[in-house]
């Protein structure tokens, strides 16, 4: 069973490179967004690079972690069915289906944007790139605190989290516009 706990390291090292490539490939939309506003040929330079970064990150280091991080944790479900069973378990696997449908969302953005699609704001990037943080907060007490996990006192702690986030997410961009002007 020694090499349980090489499972282990291998799935959490995905867990964070995955972790990694949402938080960054979101930035990229900002940028790749705003670069829409630029006057010729500043625009097409930089959506061009863009573009390219875009691919290389969610083809070659998001998606990848995503399949293998989902492959170890399977392995040590399979070496460990009874954590099937644990309520913190259960909740955590909610946050993982969470976790993919907001994976599976920002691939649609992706290939929106590769199409030269642009159907959100900037803005609504950055607030939407708080998801994937909200999304590993609650994963990782969940894992952590397993059954000292106080459920009531987790969500509101995850709610009251999401609505910090927003907030700073106004001031910043009333900072923002204000120094624009």
């Amino acid at each position: 069973m020694e090499y349980y706990n090489y499972l282990k390291s291998l799935h959490l090292i995905f867990v964070i490179t995955w972790f990694a490539g949402l938080f960054y490939i979101v930035r990229l939309f900002v940028y790749q967004i705003e670069a829409n506003d630029k006057p010729s040929p500043e625009k097409e330079i930089l959506q061009k690079q863009y573009k390219i970064m875009t691919y290389r990150l969610w083809y070659i280091i998001t998606w990848p972690s995503a399949i293998l991080a989902t492959v170890f944790a399977l392995s040590l479900l399979h070496l460990n069915p009874a954590f099937i069973e644990m309520p913190w378990m259960q909740v955590k696997l909610v946050f993982v289906v969470l976790l993919f449908i907001y994976h599976f969302k920002c691939h649609s953005i992706y290939k929106e944007l590769q199409n030269d699609e642009v159907k959100y704001t900037s803005n609504f990037m950055r607030l939407w790139n708080e998801g994937a943080t909200i999304i590993l907060f609650a994963v990782v007490f969940l894992v952590v605190l397993k059954n000292a996990f106080n459920w009531i006192y987790g969500v509101v702690g995850i709610f009251l989290f999401s609505i910090i986030i927003m907030l700073g997410f106004k001031i910043y961009k009333r900072i923002r516009e204000k120094n624009k002007s």
